[in-house]
């Protein structure tokens, strides 16, 4: 009579693992206790050679994740005498300078800009009405009285035309839309021959429109902002659309 062998053991088996590299791990330690607010804005992390016998990581390892934090905008490095790494926060500004690097490098159209401010924008107003103070109304018609004191003078016109959107998402006290529309409304401008239809017509309906809006954000009219500037912007891209179309019809064949 035969005996049946036990089964073999299964042999449990492993995936390959990934190390961080050290720096990297220094790198995440110090993001971490900036972003919670351990460190505050402006203060000195410790000298390289300390930062090296704190850690017991070498000196290039210690560089190299100082270099990491600085591409992130999370620290300053200043050079010379009484130099070092600085704790930095990140601000409106730094989200401004991401959505551009993505509209950029990722060739954003056009016409997904406008349709991502025709989303946005009418909300920002719509917040600036519930939200604005004195001074952001002061903001707004120093910005609006510059538009129209431009006339004939189109960049100057277009320049005024841009601090007042970003006066109205100022208004509306919302961090991360104040940077968002910062940067939509500067790729905006730069991806466009506005020149070519910001006639005298055009920016009459502009200045009109703005009147308008600033009227409402005053008043403290939420709905009728939300509503006129979706009105402004709507019409803003369908004229640009236009332009563009007609450009694309007068190139020349190939």
């Amino acid at each position: 009579m035969s005996t049946s062998q036990p089964p073999s053991p299964r042999i449990p088996r492993f995936d390959t693992l990934t190390v961080p590299k050290a720096s990297d791990v220094l790198a995440s330690e110090v993001r971490e206790r900036i972003l919670s607010g351990e460190f505050a804005e402006g203060t000195p992390l410790p000298p390289e050679r300390q930062l090296v016998e704190q850690t017991g990581l070498s000196r290039a390892t210690v560089r190299e994740a100082l270099r990491i934090l600085e591409v992130e905008r999370l620290v300053a490095i200043r050079p010379g005498r009484g130099g070092g790494a600085f704790v930095h926060r990140p601000g409106r500004e730094s989200l401004a300078n991401t959505v551009q690097l993505v509209i950029r490098g990722q060739r954003i159209r056009l016409e997904a800009l406008h349709e991502t401010r025709e989303a946005v924008e009418p909300a920002c107003a719509a917040l600036a009405a519930r939200h604005r103070t004195e001074r952001d109304l002061a903001d707004l018609d120093t910005a609006h009285a510059e538009l129209v004191d431009a006339k004939d003078d189109v960049p100057r016109f277009l320049a005024a035309n841009i601090r007042w959107h970003n006066a109205v998402a100022r208004a509306g006290d919302n961090e991360l839309l104040i940077g968002f529309l910062s940067a939509l409304s500067d790729s905006i401008h730069a991806s466009t021959e506005l020149t070519q239809f910001m006639d005298a017509g055009i920016r009459e309906l502009t200045a009109r429109a703005h009147a308008r809006i600033t009227e409402a954000i005053r008043t403290g009219d939420a709905e009728a902002a939300r509503r006129r500037m979706t009105r402004h912007v709507c019409g803003f891209a369908r004229a640009a659309a236009e332009v563009d179309q007609r450009d694309r019809l007068e190139l020349p064949d190939s």
